[in-house]
């Protein structure tokens, strides 16, 4: 079976409205279900990927530091 992944989910989510998207990312971080890790790191290749290099920058700042409190 060729399964493409990202494409699945990319099509999954294309018609969505801004608040859809919004719902989707919360409802699968609040699950905490491992099964959800692919879906919310598709969606995250495509805000990085369109991201301008001050939001990356921007989006790093927050990770380090979000990374630092869990430890």
């Amino acid at each position: 079976m060729d399964l493409n992944l990202r494409h699945a989910i990319m099509q999954n989510v294309a018609n969505n409205t801004k608040e859809q998207l919004e719902d989707t990312i919360e409802d699968a971080i609040e699950r905490r279900e491992e099964k959800y890790l692919p879906g919310l790191g598709v969606l995250f290749e495509a805000i990085w990927t369109h991201a301008s290099e001050q939001q990356k920058e921007e989006m790093l700042d927050t990770l380090e530091q979000a990374v630092k409190q869990q430890a």
